[in-house]
């Protein structure tokens, strides 16, 4: 990695996730698919990346290769396990299942049923169009706010 001579380093980085960027191979086509999840597209969208709120943060869709670009990195072949999943903690296990069953309707391949865990939860595992592994969970030990965000102690 190159150094940046003359750069102060800051005291440290804000802990917080702004915006999530997935790389996509058909722009149209997932943006189709996360709306059929029911999320709602941002007016800040433009025709190369396609944006949608969430609870705390922003999700972008952005071209895989335009993407790699963007971060000064290949393009890779075809989408395997990245060593990352986003989740989506619900409030019940019921909610879990009707997600996943959304997700399902949208396209999505469930890659692990949901059931129950060994730490007295609820989860499953589905890939979106790209390969991208979400996770549907409840934890019942995780509360939220008012505003749906998780309330962490």
């Amino acid at each position: 990695m190159p150094t940046l001579s003359g750069m102060t380093a800051a005291k440290n980085i804000p802990a917080r996730i702004s915006i999530i960027t997935l790389g996509v191979a058909d722009l149209r086509r997932s943006t189709e698919f996360y709306e059929a999840l029911g999320w709602q597209r941002s007016s800040a969208s433009s025709p190369e990346i396609v944006w949608f709120r969430t609870a705390d943060s922003a999700l972008g869709l952005f071209p895989t290769e335009a993407l790699a670009a963007d971060a000064g990195v290949p393009a890779s072949g075809e989408p395997s396990f990245r060593g990352v999943t986003l989740a989506v903690n619900l409030e019940s296990p019921e909610l879990v299942d009707a997600a996943l069953a959304t997700a399902v309707a949208a396209g999505a391949t469930v890659v692990k049923p949901p059931a129950g865990t060994e730490w007295g939860g609820y989860s499953g595992y589905f890939e979106d169009l790209d390969g991208h592994l979400w996770e549907l969970c409840h934890n019942p030990f995780l509360p939220f706010t008012e505003s749906g965000s998780l309330d962490l102690p």
